[in-house]
């Protein structure tokens, strides 16, 4: 059986293969999709892959499946590990760090100000797969960057390194790192003048040295045997079909709900109205993922934070023998149960910490009102993906508290009854963002079709 696009996502434990046909006819369809256990761990990515691939066919009755071009994603090896360094931590840190979770990579660890040799061990012992080193305004400071950049060529590692800092500083910073046989980026400043973020340059140059250097990790070397398009990190492939999605519908937040972290991923600009209010600049598309709120790996942590005795009463649960055989995916009814409550408590901590909110200043004239924080008041759409939100017994009714969770109305987030709810049913977000790369227009009605989304 002959597919013409089939896109990987080469998670932690498992990959998918989904399929897709009529790419370039005005009725592309998504077909079907295939799974298997991934294989990084053992040394080679193609076992998991085509282990996927063959899973596929035997879902879709066919003996053996040819494809004519393969697009990946992957969260697998730990995912792209990054460490970001700046001048100031609320100014060019931040636009560093906002740079880098919307590329999809999980930050290891963050600095302000000159390395230190105790930066530069625990660098070395983290071992990210990239470095972003910002500072400085263009035509502002310069020092501290320079002074990173000698402290990194100096410390003996090959990490790849972008920088993303002070225009002026381009020349010498490049030579810094050639002479260190380091390989290097330069993209255009992060935070190019006071208050204004410039991070689609740096996100979009992240994914390009992820591309490049990912095909040499180990596990990973023969990826391109299989994979004949663009692989990026699955985080950021959800943000690069987020953007395509509001571009088309308009401003919307994606929640996915995970086992081990909960992502969520806005794009909008903000009403203008509280925008004068606003005491920093935020990113126009911001992902922020919470590592403490997995229903899985941090179940422990998000029954803590509701109350063990208190969850016990609500749901009418031996929490003690809930917990001794609680799984991944839940099998029994009292499982279901309590993953349902524990994602929507992940959900909603997650949107409270996403979202800005007003705050009350007092001055000699009296209180003021400001807003600090990313303003989602005038979204559109919260959009469920991940397994959770598309797959549990009781989404829809979870993903409407979510939506109506700003009962108080400080935070910067639309009243209840606002949101419109949409689910990526096919669960396919992931891979239609890779797939957007090279086919935009298909990937958009990919995912409109997987939404139940009427143009």
């Amino acid at each position: 059986m002959f597919i013409d696009i089939l896109v990987a996502e080469i998670g932690s434990t498992t990959t998918l293969v989904n399929a897709f046909s009529g790419i370039n006819t005005p009725s592309p369809r998504f077909i079907g999709q295939g799974q298997a256990p991934t294989s990084v761990l053992e040394g080679d990515v193609r076992i998991g892959l085509s282990g996927a691939v063959n899973d596929l066919a035997k879902n879709l009755g066919a003996d053996k499946i040819e494809y004519g071009e393969m697009f990946a994603t992957s969260s697998a090896a730990g995912g792209l590990r990054m460490t970001v360094h700046g001048l100031v931590y609320e100014m060019t840190v931040k636009a560093a760090q906002a740079a880098a979770l919307g590329a999809g990579a999980i930050i290891k660890h963050a600095t302000a100000g000159k390395l230190s040799e105790f930066d530069i061990d625990d660098i070395k012992a983290l071992d990210p797969n990239l470095i972003l080193l910002a500072g400085g305004t263009d035509y502002g400071e310069r020092e501290t960057a320079a002074f990173n950049a000698k402290a990194i060529a100096e410390s003996g590692m090959k990490i790849p390194v972008i920088y993303g800092g002070n225009i002026q500083n381009h020349r010498l910073v490049e030579k810094i790192f050639t002479d260190a046989g380091i390989p290097f980026y330069i993209t255009e400043n992060v935070y190019p003048k006071l208050d204004m973020l410039n991070i689609e340059p740096a996100r979009r140059i992240i994914h390009q040295v992820f591309e490049e250097h990912i095909i040499k990790a180990a596990g990973m070397e023969h990826i391109r045997d299989m994979v004949t398009g663009n692989i990026i990190p699955t985080p950021g492939a959800v943000m690069e079909a987020s953007q395509l999605l509001q571009a088309a519908i308009g401003d919307l937040t994606v929640i996915d709900i995970g086992g081990a972290t909960t992502d969520v991923h806005s794009v909008t600009k903000g009403s203008d109205e509280i925008a004068v209010m606003m005491t920093t600049p935020e990113p126009f598309a911001k992902r922020t993922v919470e590592g403490d709120l997995g229903m899985y790996v941090n179940a422990k942590n998000l029954i803590d934070m509701i109350g063990s005795e208190k969850l016990a009463n609500e749901l009418d649960l031996d929490m003690e023998a809930v917990m001794a055989s609680y799984k991944p995916i839940p099998e029994t009814p009292e499982q279901f149960k309590l993953t349902e409550r524990l994602c929507l408590e992940a959900g909603l901590m997650a949107l409270e910490r996403h979202a800005g909110a007003f705050r009350y200043i007092y001055t000699p004239q009296g209180r003021q009102t400001i807003a600090e924080g990313k303003d989602l008041s005038i979204i559109k759409y919260l959009v469920g993906t991940g397994g959770a939100l598309t797959r549990l017994p009781h989404h829809e009714e979870i993903a409407r508290k979510l939506a109506d969770c700003n009962t108080g109305g400080l935070m910067l987030f639309p009243r209840p009854q606002r949101v419109k709810l949409l689910f990526d049913n096919h669960y396919i977000m992931a891979s239609l963002g890779v797939l957007s790369k090279r086919y935009p227009e298909a990937a958009l009605d990919l995912m409109l079709q997987s939404l139940g989304f009427n143009k």
